[in-house]
């Protein structure tokens, strides 16, 4: 089983809507999606219309939580 659900052509919110590579690595919501850029995981939605993925790699970072420790 593949660890991502497609790896394609997105428009990249950084290069202003231009094509670049992106890993799509799962589905979080209704046409929400977690992505890859670079070494950047980010948000993108898919525009049926249009048949590409759009990764917001500006203001869509997803950054791991570490979980809180509740030791003092």
């Amino acid at each position: 089983m593949s660890t991502y659900i497609d790896k394609c052509e997105c428009h990249i919110h950084s290069l202003d809507g231009g094509l670049a590579q992106a890993t799509i690595l799962e589905k979080i919501g209704d046409n929400k999606y977690l992505a890859q850029y670079g070494d950047v995981k980010c948000t993108a939605i898919f525009n049926p219309f249009v048949g590409r993925y759009y990764v917001d790699d500006k203001y869509g970072i997803v950054r791991d939580k570490k979980p809180v420790s509740r030791e003092r």
